[in-house]
């Protein structure tokens, strides 16, 4: 076998595409004679008994022996959104124009809200709607949280947070004189309770983070770290964005006071797919947001003067729904409600538990490592691979018809979504990966 060093080019791509040949039934080198302890027929005896199999198939697969491994950062298509959007577009767009306002379109926002927060959030009806973008969501409850604490001039979260939410509290504090308190924690899981205990003081406003950590699946304590920001008197904000559809979420038991979320990695609603935010019922009245529309105001259709503030959580609300949209997040939210977030959830740890495995065997002796929690109740539902090479091996991979995705500095997250995800598609993938590197 070469070495690694021989597998490296100049250039940094990953070397020749010379491996050795290798039985991936059985497992056996020819070149040695030597047997893996897993095999391609125990990855296939797992998919037959997967209870959630039947899901693989109402789902847009792409032919020519494609192995999808980034479904944590853009779902598959399910088979039906191209025709429940069609029979939007034909029948109700294209029959009944503008009447379409006035026979569900404008409560698409907070219908959707309520079957996605009751059934995968753990949100009672009332506080959760899908609206705009994860960044102008998050925006208009970091922007809400902070008026709520005028007194308060503090902001606690950490470095490693997802890009966009540190992008948007750099943005709110130059605008209005904050600090941003930045915790700096081990990169393969995340602040603990205790790092936020002692970052938090009597001047913190608001304390955010990411459920699930987007470089390492690290799940954080939202329970525990929010119990400290309200003993400190703040409000915490969690992005669920990498949490909806993967793990299961308690938004009301765990006393969250604010959440947002994306629908297009595990809940399959497409490219660019709305969001959601979720205000506790206790903090409707209290807080307001910044970006005032139209929709966001009591009795839109009105039309009048001024500004005044929607009920409950339509006043988060501001433009004009997205129909076509909702449409396609609907379809993708049902079907991880029919399947439930608890075979999911099992599904999605024997799946990362599965590759963890193939990467103790056949890529750390190749220079290789895991960079996610090894404790499956700590870890969400991708995998981080660590190489030194990693962004010229993830080029390679996609190439070949792997896709995976690079995350800075040496990490290749392998998002397995348990509705698409098959055991088989983890062994050939991680078996791609050994013969690039052998």
């Amino acid at each position: 076998m070469a070495s690694r060093d021989d597998a490296v080019a100049r250039d940094g791509a990953v070397g020749p595409d010379d491996v050795v040949t290798r039985d991936e039934a059985t497992g056996r080198d020819e070149a040695t004679g030597r047997e893996d302890a897993i095999t391609r027929d125990d990855a296939v005896a797992r998919d037959e008994a997967d209870p959630l199999r039947g899901f693989h198939d109402r789902f847009v697969v792409a032919g020519d022996g494609l192995i999808y491994l980034d479904g944590n950062s853009l779902g598959r298509l399910p088979r039906d959104t191209a025709a429940r959007v069609a029979e939007v577009v034909s029948t109700q767009w294209g029959e009944r124009l503008i009447r379409g306002w006035s026979e569900g379109w404008m409560e698409l926002p907070t219908v959707l809200g309520d079957r996605l927060g009751s059934a995968l959030l753990g949100a009672a009806p009332g506080q959760v709607a899908v609206a705009d973008s994860t960044t102008v969501c998050f925006y208009k409850l970091a922007a809400a949280a902070l008026s709520a604490r005028p007194d308060r001039n503090q902001i606690v979260t950490d470095v490693d947070n997802f890009p966009t939410d540190r992008y948007v509290l750099e943005s709110l504090a130059l605008d209005h004189g904050l600090e941003i308190v930045w915790i700096t924690a081990d990169p393969h899981s995340g602040p603990d309770p205790g790092q936020v205990a002692d970052a938090v003081t009597e001047r913190t406003a608001l304390v955010t983070f990411s459920q699930v950590a987007y470089r390492s699946a690290f799940i954080l304590d939202a329970r525990d770290i929010t119990t400290i920001a309200h003993d400190a008197g703040a409000l915490a904000l969690w992005d669920l964005s990498h949490s909806a559809g993967a793990i299961p979420v308690q938004l009301d038991a765990d006393g969250i006071d604010l959440a947002v979320g994306c629908t297009y990695k595990y809940l399959n609603g497409g490219p660019g797919a709305p969001a959601f935010l979720y205000v506790r019922h206790e903090h409707q009245g209290e807080l307001s947001q910044p970006i005032w529309g139209w929709l966001g105001r009591r009795d839109p259709f009105e039309m009048a003067p001024g500004y005044v503030a929607g009920e409950g959580i339509s006043a988060m609300l501001s433009g004009t729904p997205p129909v076509l949209a909702l449409t396609a997040a609907g379809v993708g939210v049902d079907l991880v409600i029919e399947a439930g977030i608890g075979a999911i959830r099992e599904k999605s740890v024997g799946l990362t538990e599965y590759a963890i495995t193939l990467i103790d065997q056949w890529l750390v002796p190749l220079g290789c490592d895991v960079g996610s929690p090894r404790d499956a109740r700590a870890r969400g539902s991708h995998v981080a691979l660590v190489h030194p090479d990693a962004r010229a091996l993830s080029g390679r991979l996609i190439a070949d018809g792997v896709i995976v995705d690079f995350r800075t500095p040496d990490v290749i997250r392998l998002g397995l979504s348990p509705l698409t995800t098959r055991f088989t598609d983890v062994f050939d993938g991680l078996a791609r990966v050994r013969q690039l590197l052998s």
